[in-house]
């Protein structure tokens, strides 16, 4: 069995009890998090040297652990049981989709050095609700609650493929399509052809129909019964590259992200 990585007393100062530091609570996570998928089972030795904890204070913390039934043991060895999830539900349970989402698109900004957002459709627009900003691209400034024309951007075509045909049917009916650029779709039929293709293949790269030089790529989020609750996307330089490059680049992170959200809203939902 390999030795647990984390040696809480090794790389932690604690503070002094003048703090308000609960010194024992702060052992006791010590214990739990010394659990990985490297060390899904641990001896009562393995857990003192990864703790830095002492055989005899970590005994009395995982009998507590036994007891409050987040640690079951054969006698030997310790493993930690389902219910530590519930840790994690409970914070889940009080976030939003914006506070989902938000860290999974600074992680995935960050990872490829692109600007991502999550939107929702509101009307015959787009709202932003998340933006990670690496650059600036477009010539007006993107902020939470910021609106854009739905048919024009990545995310807005998302989510109208998202939408049911009657939906889709009164979208169209309410909607005045404009050209924003010379690529903007403006045809009803062709717009309708492009959502189709988009439901089909379940991503979509729009280059440059909502401002010259911008170039962006969109992926649904979908909750727990499949329907369609919100976008994300990549949004990029269109002198960066092309529509082919955009998806060899980015399409992957893109579907790997929208999928962690997906599951820790599946999970949120689930603790209401």
């Amino acid at each position: 069995m390999s030795e647990p990585r984390v040696n809480l007393a090794a790389d932690t100062e604690l503070p002094g009890p003048s703090s308000g530091f609960v010194q024992s609570l702060a052992r006791g996570l010590s214990v739990i998090r010394v659990f990985d998928g490297d060390n899904p089972v641990l001896t009562l030795s393995d857990i003192a040297r990864g703790t830095g904890l002492s055989r005899a204070t970590s005994r009395r913390f995982l009998m507590t652990l036994i007891e409050l039934g987040y640690v079951r043991s054969d006698g030997k060895t310790f493993a930690l049981t389902a219910k530590v999830l519930e840790l994690g539900f409970s914070y889940l349970s009080g976030l939003t989709l914006p506070e989902i989402a938000q860290p999974h698109l600074e992680d995935l900004s960050h990872a490829i050095g692109q600007s991502t957002s999550a939107a929702i459709l509101d009307g015959s627009d787009i709202v932003y609700i998340v933006r990670v900003r690496t650059h600036r691209i477009m010539s007006v400034g993107i902020n939470l609650g910021t609106r854009l024309p739905a048919y024009a951007t990545s995310m807005g075509r998302v989510l109208l493929a998202g939408l049911s045909e009657a939906e889709l049917s009164d979208y169209l009916h309410e909607v005045k399509l404009q050209a924003l650029t010379e690529r903007t779709v403006v045809s009803e039929s062709a717009l309708i052809a492009e959502l189709d293709h988009v439901r089909e293949q379940g991503w979509v790269v729009v280059d440059q129909e909502l401002e010259q030089g911008l170039r962006s790529i969109a992926a649904p989020i979908r909750d727990a019964a499949g329907t369609v609750v919100a976008a994300v996307n990549v949004s990029t330089a269109a002198s960066s590259g092309t529509s082919d490059s955009v998806r060899e680049a980015y399409l992957a992170p893109l579907l790997a992200t929208a999928a962690r959200i997906e599951s820790d809203l599946a999970t949120s939902l689930r603790t209401h």
